[in-house]
């Protein structure tokens, strides 16, 4: 691996250590989303205590923490699986974030915004699909599973020299919703929407 690559990667992961859904709530003087709702440090979360505004401006800010990288990374001619390293570095930031005491996000919105430098037509594609199962199942986590396992194949289909990375990518995704994956089979999941008691709390 190249010095570059490497500074790639670890600048990918610095950035995606800044949780968006906690500085907007601090700046909005929301309660810290870590500690309400579904505990979660995302968009989802934030529109459940915030409103769609603040939500909206969280899933932004953390897509723009992949695509920065990424696009970055385009610019410089980084072979694609070195990108793939670049953009699981991003998630991996947001999940595990070293500026937040590494209680970070799921990376759906990270993950969207690395993969959408290889092109609008397979981003429109994968939010468009994520938007049919939530709207249809209602269930935001539901979607995201869904979506990132059918994205191997639409890159395969677009882009196909991507598929790689985007499968590893896609693959930790996975493996971050293992929680929400049990909540699902157990029926104890909260739909997109639904206010939990606990996100009704005031901060302390």
């Amino acid at each position: 691996m190249t010095p570059l690559a490497l500074s790639m990667i670890i600048c990918a992961y610095l950035l995606g250590s800044i949780s968006s859904a906690v500085l907007i709530c601090r700046l909005l003087r929301l309660p810290d989303p870590r500690s309400v709702g579904s505990n979660n440090p995302g968009a989802t979360n934030v529109m459940r205590i915030g409103g769609k505004k603040s939500a909206a401006a969280v899933l932004l800010c953390d897509m723009l923490k992949g695509t920065i990288p990424v696009w970055a990374g385009y610019f410089l001619e980084i072979e694609p699986l070195i990108l793939g390293l670049v953009a699981i570095a991003a998630c991996l930031g947001h999940m595990y974030p070293l500026f937040f005491h590494f209680k970070g996000g799921k990376g759906v919105a990270t993950a969207l915004g690395a993969i959408a430098p290889i092109g609008w037509d397979l981003t429109l594609l994968i939010m468009f699909t994520w938007l049919v199962i939530a709207v249809v199942f209602r269930y935001s986590s539901l979607a995201a599973i869904i979506t990132v396992l059918i994205a191997p194949l639409y890159t395969w289909l677009i882009k196909p020299q991507y598929t790689l990375p985007v499968a590893m990518l896609c693959c930790l995704i996975v493996l971050r919703h293992h929680q929400n994956i049990r909540r699902l089979v157990s029926g104890t999941e909260p739909k997109v929407g639904k206010k939990t008691a606990s996100s009704l709390k005031k901060p302390s």
